[in-house]
């Protein structure tokens, strides 16, 4: 792979670097003397994060920022530098038991920042150990899943949402289509039941909207959790062919504490970020010039734009939040042990030393790295993937509403997301009802080919390829023809289905 750096010399170590002179403000760390720390919240920001990117550059590779008002960080907006820390967990720990501001209650549980930062026991937010075990059981759990099926899955999926915004010949593409798109994967990767599909998915539906700490978005955590607690009793009773039950199974051994918070993380991360990269991708294909004159360009060039989106504007564009194990010394920055270090993937990616032409390189730092790398980067590429091709294919003449200089972005560090993106289009009818039938029958009779195949034993050792888990080489089978007769469960998912349609027709 080519490097996106000029520079071809092997990585400095965590101390290496030039060391800014006496009385450069990089040299502390700290804001000059009676001017205050960038913040990056609020509307200014969120207009324009690579003004104040630019602006943090006078500090060298890592800059003072307020995250939300009262919460002081260490910014790193330097490729090379993120790569550094992501790679050096032995000095730089992802437990925010660490910060110690957070532990003293310097700084209160219901700051805004605080539940984003938060420790939690996830794969995210452990070290060592503890980090290997629970990521060994993610890991092994995609690797489970059938990419062939999937994409499937999704097409249904995407065919189910734009028969119902379609007829109208208007949409706002990010409520009634890129918000909700995750949801229906997610509950079919859980594999949730019809009798808990409804609060899941309406629970995700109220998260997705409040990215944001707010009381509903508490409430709707609250339900959530109750939710995932009732999948796992199910799934511990009667395992399927779906991630719950293969979380369950792991030799890891997950707790259910930790299987609540693993499902959540994974829906945290594959729902809001998911979103954005689609939101993102379609409003770059729809206003670019570059792409807007061949929208017929077929899967390259939806790839093509998907990339650029990673690259320049990453679904999560300040995350990845560290904590120095020992006050330490990172190119000529001083950072105190246990005070928050945040990788903004979007000012690394956008770093001026980088090389201007980035078509075709995949280096950006959207999907992390290091031990922590994004888990899930090849099927959340699918999903959008998928999800812009269906839309485009299906509305071909599709088009923005209003300019997109006029369109708002939603504020906050952590996020780079637009609040609506109002199209339009010629009206299109529904492909017919029997999409709902399709939908149930994919979701009942035919979900092992959504994800997987039902697993026999589960096996410390990675097992050797076998009849029941297909392999990730394996050519797409063709699909089973849906069955005539609905059983109990068929029917109630189509029920599910129509219920779903109805409340989302009157949102």
């Amino acid at each position: 792979m080519t490097s996106p750096t000029r520079d071809s010399a092997s990585t400095p170590g965590p101390t290496s670097g030039p060391t800014p002179p006496p009385g450069c403000p990089a040299h502390s760390g700290q804001a000059p003397a009676g001017q205050g720390l960038e913040p990056l919240y609020g509307p200014e920001f969120a207009a324009d994060p690579a003004a104040a990117y630019a602006r943090l550059r006078q500090y060298g590779r890592i800059a003072p920022v307020e995250l939300a008002p009262g919460v002081p960080a260490s910014l790193v907006t330097s490729y090379q530098t993120a790569l550094d820390i992501l790679r050096s967990p032995e000095t730089f720990s992802k437990d925010a038991r660490h910060w110690q501001a957070l532990t003293d209650g310097a700084i209160p549980m219901d700051n805004p920042v605080a539940p984003m930062m938060m420790y939690r026991p996830n794969a995210l937010c452990s070290d060592g150990e503890q980090h290997h075990r629970l990521r060994s059981a993610t890991n092994d759990t995609f690797d489970r899943l059938d990419l062939h099926a999937l994409r499937r899955y999704v097409e249904r999926s995407a065919d189910f949402l734009i028969d119902l915004f379609g007829p109208r010949g208007e949409a706002d593409l990010l409520e009634e289509y890129c918000a909700r798109l995750p949801l229906l994967v997610f509950n079919q990767l859980f594999g949730c039941p019809p009798e808990l599909s409804d609060t899941l998915v309406r629970a995700l539906s109220a998260l997705s909207a409040h990215f944001d700490v707010t009381e509903d978005s508490e409430q709707a955590n609250a339900v959530l959790a109750e939710s995932l607690s009732r999948l796992i009793a199910l799934k511990r009773e009667n395992p399927g062919p779906d991630m719950t039950s293969w979380l369950i199974a792991h030799p890891a051994g997950l707790t259910d504490e930790e299987l609540i918070n693993q499902l959540s993380l994974l829906i945290g991360a594959g729902t809001q970020p998911q979103q954005n990269l689609i939101c993102n991708g379609l409003l770059l294909l729809l206003s670019d010039e570059r792409f807007r004159g061949d929208l017929a360009g077929g899967t390259m060039l939806i790839e093509d734009a998907l990339n650029e989106v990673l690259w320049k504007d990453p679904p999560l564009p300040n995350f990845c939040f560290h904590y120095p194990r020992r006050d330490v010394t990172v190119d000529g920055h001083r950072l105190s042990m246990g005070d928050p270090v945040v990788i903004s993937l979007a000012a690394a990616n956008n770093d001026p030393y980088l090389l201007s032409n980035r078509r075709g390189n995949r280096a950006h730092l959207a999907w992390g790295a290091g031990p922590h790398t994004c888990p899930a980067k090849d099927p959340a590429q699918l999903i959008a993937s998928v999800a812009v091709e269906k839309l485009l294919d299906r509305l071909p003449d599709l088009e923005l509403a209003v300019p997109a200089e006029r369109l708002r972005w939603r504020p906050g560090p952590f996020q780079r997301a637009v609040a609506a993106l109002p199209v339009r289009f010629p009206r299109t009818a529904a492909k017919s009802d029997e999409a709902l039938a399709e939908m149930a029958t994919a979701a009942t009779t035919a979900i092992s080919g959504a994800v997987g195949r039902t697993p026999t034993t589960v096996r410390a050792a990675a097992p050797a390829p076998s009849p029941d888990i297909a392999p990730a080489t394996a050519e797409p089978q063709p699909e089973p023809a849906p069955e005539s007769d609905s059983g109990p469960e068929d029917e109630a998912r189509r029920r599910w289905w129509q219920s779903l349609a109805q409340w989302w027709r009157r949102d």
